[in-house]
Formats: structure tokens, sequence, C-alpha cells
């Protein structure tokens, strides 16, 4: 699992998966929640705006693997 650090308080789910370099846009990011393959703490988000907060866990479900990241945010 990756540790992404982020500014507090919070970040939002589409700004992480930018900021994290796991999107390389907005509107890919936008897909990826849309289509239902980004889970926050191991439940499918469907919400771009959700805030994510400190060790919040985010996970990818690519075609081949998943890839979890952990929302560090810095004190």
């Amino acid at each position: 699992m990756e540790k992404i650090n982020v500014a507090p308080p919070f970040i939002k789910l589409e700004q992480f998966l930018k900021f994290a370099n796991i999107a390389e846009t907005g509107g890919m990011a936008k897909l990826m929640i849309n289509d239902g393959i980004v889970t926050v703490n191991g439940e499918v988000c469907m919400m771009r705006g959700k805030k994510l907060y400190n060790n919040d866990v985010v996970a990818v479900n690519f075609e081949e693997e998943t890839e979890e990241f952990l929302c560090v945010i810095e004190e």
C-alpha cells in the first residue's frame, strides 16, 4: 500500500486520484469513479466530492490488479 501525504484537513476523492498520479486528468478520475472501480475503505464510492481524511484507504480495481493507497493528512 502506497502512502500519499496531503495537506489538512481533507482532500476530495477526485483531487486525490489526480494528486497521487492515479488519474492523469480530472476527466479520467471522473470516469474511474463513475465506472465503479474506486473504493474508499472497502466500499465502492461513486461520489467525486467524497472527503478523504487521515488513514482512509483508496483502492482502484484495474483489470489486472488492485492498487491501494493510504491517505495521510500532514499535520
